[in-house]
């Protein structure tokens, strides 16, 4: 499914790594795995995850480091970052936080509890994902039962339209270009000219402006779709 929550591991130990994967391709994830810094700054650039679990202690490029660069850089800042640590000192957790890690887990740690972690993370920023109900105005998006309603009254969406406004409605008023559209709606591993996803959006307009009420999205000129 095209719009897969997509997690990032970087951890050099191969064991780890590989049983951190396995647990998350389980529970539906995308999953990328990098086993050193390089790697992981490289991964991030070419196909931004949505979570990354980052093991602090790798050789060259230490996981803190690696996490200074992604939170200084405006295009990366807001990706959550998991740090996994063997360091279980106080100062030690504060240093990982301060440098911008949204979350702190020292190993060993139970799997179960960093899958909750990375749920917890993805309900932040990609709410749709893990099955929450969001609502815009009058609409109302329920990702779990695949319903949409707008003023109470039930639409009927495709499931690439669903997609579409799960993804304006997880972030209202940011600017999608038809790249980013098509990334996360369609995914990377499908061609599609970008001009389908005008189709899409011109059918989605249509049924959320059915039965009356204002065309919610709005076309950012030169620059894609937002909605409101």
């Amino acid at each position: 499914m095209a719009s897969q929550p997509h997690v990032l591991i970087v951890e050099d130990e191969a064991a780890q790594r590989e049983v951190l994967a396995y647990n998350l391709e389980a529970e539906g994830f995308r999953v990328t795995r990098a086993e050193n810094g390089e790697d992981a700054l490289v991964c991030v650039d070419e196909d931004a995850p949505d979570v990354i679990v980052l093991d602090w202690m790798m050789p060259h490029l230490s996981g803190i480091e690696v996490c200074r660069q992604l939170k200084i850089n405006p295009d990366t800042r807001a990706i959550p970052i998991i740090m996994l640590s063997a360091r279980s000192e106080e100062v030690d957790k504060v240093r990982g936080l301060e440098t911008g890690a949204d979350d702190y887990v020292v190993k060993p740690y139970s799997v179960s509890e960093l899958m909750a972690r990375v749920r917890s993370q993805l309900r932040r920023v990609r709410p749709a994902t893990v099955g929450q109900v969001l609502t815009y105005d009058d609409i109302v998006l329920d990702a779990e039962t695949h319903r949409v309603t707008r003023n109470d009254m039930p639409l009927k969406l495709g499931p690439t339209e669903f997609r579409l406004l799960s993804t304006f409605m997880e972030k209202p008023g940011r600017v999608w270009s038809r790249d980013m559209l098509l990334d996360r709606v369609w995914g990377r591993d499908i061609y599609v000219d970008t001009r389908t996803v005008d189709v899409h959006v011109g059918r989605l307009r249509k049924v959320l402006t059915q039965n009356g009420g204002n065309d919610p999205v709005r076309t950012v000129r030169g620059a894609g779709y937002a909605l409101g």
